[in-house]
C-alpha cells in the first residue's frame, strides 16, 4: 500500500483541524499552513466530508471543522475515506481477485500484516496526532 497525494493532504487537513477542534477554519488556511494545492484540498475535504469527517460551514465566517471529536478519528477512517479499501495484496480481496489464494503459501502472510497495519492505523486518534505534533512544534522552538 502506497498513500497517494491525496490522502497525505487529507490527513494533513484533517490533523490541522484536529489541532483547533474548536474552530471553524478557512480552506486557504488549511492549505497555507499545510503548504497543500487549496484547489486539491477543495476535493479532498469533498471527499472527507462525505465521509462525515468534517463539516463544511458556509457564510461571511464559513470554513471547515471536524464533524466529530479528534478522539474519534482514526488516521483509518481519513485514509479509507481518501483511498478507498486498504489493502497490502490483491490475494486479500479473496479468491476472485487472486486465482493462487488457496495454495500460496504468502496468503497467510499478507493477511497477518494486512490485520496488523489496520490495527495500527485504526488505534491512532487525530487526537493523538495533534498531540505529538504539538510536543515536536514545542521541542523544535525550545532548542532553536
Amino acid at each position: 500500500m502506497r498513500l497517494t497525494r491525496a490522502g497525505e493532504y487529507g490527513v494533513l487537513g484533517t490533523l490541522h483541524l484536529a489541532e483547533h477542534p474548536d474552530e471553524v477554519i478557512m480552506l486557504s488556511q488549511i492549505a497555507e499552513a499545510e503548504d497543500v494545492p487549496e484547489s486539491f484540498l477543495r476535493k479532498i475535504f469533498g471527499q472527507l466530508g462525505r465521509a462525515g469527517i468534517v463539516t463544511a460551514q458556509r457564510g461571511r465566517s464559513g470554513g471547515f471543522r471536524l464533524a466529530k471529536p479528534p478522539e474519534e478519528i482514526t488516521l483509518l477512517e481519513v485514509i479509507k475515506a481518501i483511498e478507498g479499501p486498504v489493502v497490502l495484496n490483491v490475494c486479500i480481496l479473496g479468491s476472485r481477485q487472486c486465482s493462487h489464494v488457496d495454495k500460496c503459501p504468502l496468503h497467510d502472510v499478507w493477511m497477518e500484516a494486512q490485520d496488523a497495519l489496520m490495527a495500527v492505523l485504526d488505534a491512532c486518534t487525530f487526537a493523538q496526532l495533534a498531540q505529538r505534533r504539538r510536543a515536536l512544534t514545542a521541542g523544535k522552538q525550545n532548542r532553536g
